[in-house]
C-alpha cells in the first residue's frame, strides 16, 4: 500500500506535458541531417472587446526542436515525443542524385478553413510525397497567434508524414513566427534533393522593409544571391524555383502587379530554370515560356479568383479551383499533375530531359 501511495504521489507532482499545438513536422532536411519542430502552448491570454464582442483567446507559443545528424540517404525514420500522448511522425532524408523522388506544390491556405482541410484531405489521398513546398500565405496573419494552431490542426497528418519547404508570402507579414516555426535564418534559401536544385524567394518587398530605398536594397542583395546560387548549380540535372508572387498572371487586376518578379524571367532563362512555382493567385495556372514551365498553385483554401485574362501565347492552361500540384522525378524524366479539390486531375505535364 506505501509503495503504490508513492507511486501516485509522484504521478500527482509530475508536471502536464504542455498542449502541444503544431507539430510535430520536419524542415531542413538534406541527405545526412534534418530538424523536427514542434510548438507547445506556453500560457495564453484571454481578450475581451468592448461592445460584447466574443472572447478571444490568443496563445504565446514556445517552440521546441532538435537536430538529427549522421543520417543516411533516402531512408525513413519514425520519431515519437515522449510524454505527447503518442505523438509520432516520420520523414525520408534527401535521395543521391540517381534516384527517384516526388515532391507537392501548394499554397494560399489562409482562409475557408473548411476547404483547407478538403484539399489536404485529397492531397492525403493521392499519396505522401517526399517534401512540400508550400508557396505561402498559410494564414491571414502571421502575427495573429490564434491563426496558427488552426492551420497546424488542418496540416497535422500531412506534416507529419513529409519534410516542409516554406515560402514566405505577403499575410506572413514577415513575422517572427514563421522563421522561427520552420527554422529559417532568411526566407530565401536553396537547398539539394535528388538530380535538383530548389531555390526559394522572398518576393514579399512590401514586407521586406518600411521604406522604398531599403526595400530597393533588399531587392537588389537578393537578385544578385539569386544570380548566384543559379549559376554556381549549373552541374545539377534540373533547377526549380519556387516563390509566392509570380511573374505571370491570369487575373487582370494583377497583371502588372509584380514587376520585380517578371523582371526575373531572363535570368530564369538564362541559367536554364526547369520549372518556378508560386501561389497568391487563388486558383491554378500554367505557363510555358521559352523551354520553362510557369506553375501557379494558390488553391489551398483562400477565396477563388477568376482567370479572366490570360497571357497571350503562353498559357497553357488556366482554372479557377482549389487545387494542389505533385511533381514526381526520375532520373531525365519529369512528370508534373495537377489536381482539383475533388481528386480530379485538371493539368498532366510531361517534361523530358
Amino acid at each position: 500500500m506505501k509503495t503504490l501511495l508513492l507511486l501516485l504521489s509522484a504521478a500527482l507532482a509530475a508536471p502536464a506535458a504542455p498542449a502541444l499545438v503544431g507539430g510535430p513536422f520536419v524542415v531542413n532536411v538534406t541527405r545526412d541531417t534534418a530538424t523536427v519542430v514542434w510548438i507547445v502552448k506556453s500560457d495564453e491570454l484571454t481578450l475581451h472587446p468592448p461592445a460584447g464582442a466574443a472572447v478571444r483567446p490568443y496563445p504565446s507559443f514556445r517552440v521546441e526542436k532538435t537536430t538529427l545528424t549522421g543520417l543516411r540517404p533516402n531512408t525513413r525514420y519514425d520519431y515519437d515525443i515522449p510524454g505527447q500522448d503518442g505523438v509520432k511522425g516520420w520523414f525520408k532524408t534527401a535521395p543521391t542524385a540517381t534516384q527517384p523522388y516526388h515532391f507537392l506544390v501548394y499554397g494560399d491556405t489562409r482562409t475557408r478553413h473548411d476547404v483547407h482541410a478538403k484539399v489536404v484531405a485529397q492531397i492525403l489521398k493521392n499519396g505522401i510525397p517526399d517534401f512540400a513546398l508550400q508557396s505561402g500565405d498559410m494564414v491571414e496573419n502571421g502575427f495573429d497567434n490564434a491563426l496558427w494552431p488552426t492551420f497546424f490542426d488542418i496540416e497535422r497528418d500531412l506534416l507529419r508524414q513529409t519534410v516542409l519547404f516554406p515560402a514566405l508570402g505577403n499575410h506572413e507579414r514577415d513575422c517572427r513566427n514563421f522563421y522561427d516555426f520552420f527554422q529559417l535564418t532568411n526566407a530565401y534559401y536553396s537547398f539539394n534533393w535528388g538530380n535538383a536544385h530548389f531555390t526559394v524567394l522572398n518576393s514579399d518587398v512590401t514586407n521586406s522593409a518600411p521604406a522604398q530605398p531599403e526595400r530597393d536594397a533588399f531587392w537588389a542583395e537578393q537578385t544578385k544571391w539569386l544570380e548566384n546560387d543559379l549559376r554556381t548549380n549549373q552541374d545539377v540535372e534540373y533547377r526549380f524555383v519556387m516563390a509566392h508572387h509570380p511573374p505571370f498572371s491570369a487575373v487582370a487586376r494583377r497583371q502588372s502587379a509584380n514587376p520585380q518578379m517578371t523582371a526575373l524571367v531572363p535570368m530564369f532563362e538564362k541559367y536554364h530554370v526547369t520549372a518556378a512555382f508560386f501561389g497568391h493567385d487563388h486558383n491554378y495556372q500554367h505557363y510555358l515560356k521559352n523551354g520553362i514551365h510557369y506553375i501557379g498553385s494558390g488553391g489551398g483554401g483562400a477565396p477563388l479568383y477568376d482567370v479572366d485574362t490570360p497571357p497571350k501565347d503562353i498559357t497553357q492552361k488556366v482554372v479557377s479551383v482549389e487545387n494542389f500540384v505533385t511533381v514526381a522525378v526520375d532520373g531525365k524524366n519529369i512528370h508534373i499533375q495537377a489536381y482539383d479539390i475533388d481528386g480530379q486531375k485538371i493539368d498532366d505535364v510531361e517534361i523530358k530531359h
